[in-house]
């Protein structure tokens, strides 16, 4: 990257920075949530349950982005999203009560979320297809490196600096904040090479991309919300010992994150979702069954290691999508992801009362649902030939 005659002022590298700004918050607030509303406000799985699903809230309800860009454009839309997730951040260190927690956390999320999605289909729309499994990867790259100085300066906080839940919730939301005003008044706006669809589309040609993404959604709240709990109530895991937990989860996916993305690009999308499927199996059973606190740790690190390889379901959706698509496919499908969400943490949150192990298998059996789903991508997907099952002349309205 080069400052020469502000070459630097490119959309890849908005998406890096914007990239840089969401782990200050979200990795905050998700390495101190457990402790926190433990400690703070008397939590048991019953209320982080339903703490979580009141945080996937926002991400059923990502389809309503396609409204909000008749009213502001997407890239606008990004920015005061990452605001939004900072100022929710930002509060929640001063709601020590479970209504409290609450209402600072749909915040936190809405800007989270609504970011998530417009990033997505930013990326898809100003990334060539060639270059979008390693440029996805370097985005996770950049976000695993702040995502670490996040981890790293919780574990200082709370370790040698004395710091307290609201001041370091605060210092990691203001420079999210901080970021995001940053590229607002750095960056110029850029114009999409094709103008979106400004409604909710559903064609039934991408039916398989809308069934893996459903079922990511519901298998990565397993892990989102049930993995890390585990750590805290069943081996003790101190905040020290979940941040230094975060940074080696950071340091492997800026490591790996790019090499994973050029593995897509190598392998093709049917084969890294497979590989990851399989592998994922093997980890929920094993946290089903774990009784180590330093295995459980193992096994954390190594399912979170394999997030990277969902890069292979956005480029596979690249690779089919009419262009025209993006943004609306974007905001549905991130709402097909959260379907589960919403509902999973406070159902699971019941089960865990009785039995965690149960809550794991369950999430190698949507393991094992996604593995027989991607089977059917084809080797080289596009359109008309979304699936493995047949092929189709591509229509407007299918």
């Amino acid at each position: 990257m080069t400052l020469k005659n502000g070459n630097w002022r490119r959309p890849e590298v908005l998406l890096l920075l914007m990239a840089s700004a969401v782990p200050l918050s979200f990795a905050t607030w998700s390495n101190l949530i457990n402790n926190f509303a433990i400690e703070r406000a008397a939590f048991t799985g019953a209320e982080i349950g339903m703490l979580q699903s009141l945080r996937e809230v926002p991400g059923f309800l990502a389809f309503t982005v396609v409204f909000v860009l008749l009213l502001m454009r997407e890239q606008s839309l990004a920015l005061w999203s990452l605001l939004l997730l900072g100022v929710g951040t930002a509060l929640t260190g001063y709601f020590p009560t479970v209504l409290g927690l609450y209402c600072t956390t749909v915040i936190m999320s809405l800007g989270f979320h609504y970011y998530e999605t417009v990033q997505s289909s930013l990326a898809l729309q100003w990334i060539p297809k060639a270059r979008a499994p390693e440029t996805l990867g370097r985005i996770l790259a950049v976000g695993s490196f702040t995502g670490i100085m996040a981890y790293l300066f919780v574990w200082l906080a709370f370790s040698y600096l004395g710091l307290g839940y609201e001041a370091v919730y605060l210092a990691g939301g203001g420079l999210t904040c901080l970021i995001a005003i940053f590229c607002w008044k750095a960056f110029p706006r850029y114009e999409a090479e094709v103008v979106q669809h400004k409604k909710v589309v559903l064609r039934k040609r991408y039916w398989l991309y809308y069934a893996l993404t459903f079922f990511s959604g519901a298998r990565r709240q397993i892990f989102i919300v049930f993995a890390g709990f585990m750590l805290v109530e069943k081996f003790g895991y101190s905040v020290a010992a979940i941040s230094a937990l975060f940074f080696i989860n950071g340091v492997f996916n800026m490591w790996f994150a790019p090499k994973i993305g050029r593995l897509i690009a190598r392998w093709g999308e049917r084969t890294a979702l497979v590989f990851e499927y399989i592998g994922l199996i093997v980890i929920f059973t094993s946290y089903a069954f774990v009784e180590d606190g330093t295995m459980a740790g193992v096994l954390y690190v190594a399912d979170h290691l394999f997030f990277a390889f969902a890069i292979a379901i956005k480029t596979y959706f690249q690779k089919i999508a009419d262009p025209a698509d993006i943004a609306s496919t974007a905001a549905v499908g991130f709402t097909i992801n959260h379907i589960a969400a919403v509902i999973i943490p406070v159902v699971f949150g019941l089960i865990w009362l009785t039995s965690p192990s149960i809550v794991f298998l369950s999430g190698a059996a949507m393991a094992a649902v996604s593995l027989l789903l991607s089977l059917l991508v084809p080797r080289t997907p596009e359109p008309g030939k979304e699936t493995t099952l047949r092929k189709s002349e591509i229509q407007v309205a299918s």
